[in-house]
């Protein structure tokens, strides 16, 4: 394997930073000056699938920005059962993430990445010299943070107050965006929806039956998409 040195190095880190600024207009946009501050500390992590970025109970040692790839935000409680929070793509930043480090506490739940993942990291003790020293990244912060808490109170009335059935096809949709598969299994969509398999099963079999979806080993295909959107809504 041939060695990255010098001018190479130099050239790869020029390129992940200016793909962070495409990614994140709001920091394109900042002053020449702040900017060349923050690009000086900032570090670009590359998590595997499957890969921890953060553990339930974990120290939050940096503010993340996701470039590329997919994280999932994850809840277990002292019984073992999952509850999936929300994901984190690119473009995004991650919720629980910003309010540990503005309240200086430990993460309270567990992100992953579900595929290859490429990251901008900002350490912690510069995140908050920058909150104190550079208002045009406090106020990306901060709006940011304010409408991600606007997601997770979305989350929130889903869990109260929507059904089972609402609620896992909501997952479907989400998941299969502008495609018709969804590759996820059923144990797998109960986790994200906070429920068991067994019901996730009848349900998919019953709109198996109803021709909505068709079920296949580890993925579920999308047949009409505006019955589960009726499903979704009632």
């Amino acid at each position: 394997m041939v060695a990255i040195v010098g001018d190479d190095r130099n050239v790869m880190e020029s390129l992940k930073i200016e793909t962070w600024r495409k990614r994140f207009p709001p920091v394109a946009a900042m002053p020449d000056a702040e900017f060349a501050r923050i690009s000086q500390v900032v570090r670009f992590p590359v998590l595997d699938a499957g890969q921890v970025a953060y553990e339930q109970g974990g120290a939050c040692e940096n503010y993340l920005m996701c470039i590329e790839g997919r994280t999932r935000i994850t809840k277990m409680n002292a019984g073992g059962r999952e509850i999936l929070l929300y994901k984190v793509e690119e473009g995004g930043t991650c919720v629980l993430t910003t309010q540990c480090l503005l309240s200086r506490t430990d993460f309270p739940a567990e992100s992953v990445a579900e595929t290859r993942t490429e990251l901008a990291a900002i350490p912690s003790v510069w995140f908050h010299r920058f909150m104190a020293d550079i208002p045009a990244f406090r106020d990306f912060v901060i709006a940011d943070y304010t409408k991600l808490l606007g997601t997770m109170l979305s989350f929130v009335d889903d869990v109260a107050f929507a059904t089972v059935e609402q609620r896992l096809a909501r997952r479907l949709l989400v998941e299969a965006g502008e495609t018709p598969m969804v590759a996820r299994t059923h144990h797998q969509l109960a986790l994200d929806i906070g429920s068991v398999r067994e019901i996730v099963s009848r349900h998919l079999g019953d709109w198996e039956r109803n021709g909505w979806v068709r079920n296949g080993r580890g993925q579920i295909r999308i047949l009409d998409r505006a019955a589960l959107a009726s499903r979704r809504s009632q």
